[in-house]
C-alpha cells in the first residue's frame, strides 16, 4: 500500500486575492478585453459586451477608471462624446487575459458571450 503525502496548504497570496477580487467581478475582465481593440464609446461597449445593463456598465467603467485601468475622455463637441480606452496599466493585463482566454477555450464549455462578434485580441 502506498503512503499518501499530504500537501500543507500555504496562506493565500494577498496580491492574487486582490486581483481575482477585482477582475473576477462580473464584466470587468470582459470590458478590458473589449477595450484591447481600441477606444470605444459607452454605446459601443454596451453592444460589444452584450447582456450588461447601462447602470452596471457605468458602475464598472467608474471602477475601472478609479483603479487606473481605463481612461475616460470627454470631447465637449458639439456633440459631446465620451470615449473609454485602456491605460498602460490596463493594457499590461492583456498577456494574462489572453492566457486565461486560451485556457478557457481549451478547458471550459463554449458559451455565447456577446450579441455581436468581438475582434480577436
Amino acid at each position: 500500500m502506498s503512503e499518501e503525502v499530504l500537501h500543507t496548504p500555504q496562506a493565500c497570496d494577498d496580491a492574487l486575492s486582490r486581483a481575482f477580487g477585482f477582475l473576477g467581478k462580473r464584466w470587468n475582465g470582459v470590458i478590458i478585453g473589449v477595450l484591447t481593440g481600441g477606444p470605444a464609446t459607452f454605446s459601443g461597449l454596451r453592444r460589444a459586451v452584450g447582456g450588461i445593463s447601462d447602470s452596471v456598465l457605468s458602475d464598472r467603467l467608474t471602477e475601472l477608471a478609479a483603479a487606473g485601468l481605463v481612461h475616460r475622455a470627454v470631447d465637449t463637441g458639439p456633440p459631446v462624446a465620451v470615449t473609454y480606452e485602456l491605460t498602460g496599466a490596463g493594457a499590461a493585463l492583456m498577456p494574462v487575459l489572453d492566457q486565461l482566454s486560451a485556457w478557457a477555450r481549451t478547458n471550459l464549455p463554449a458559451e455565447r458571450c456577446a450579441e455581436e462578434p468581438r475582434a480577436a485580441s
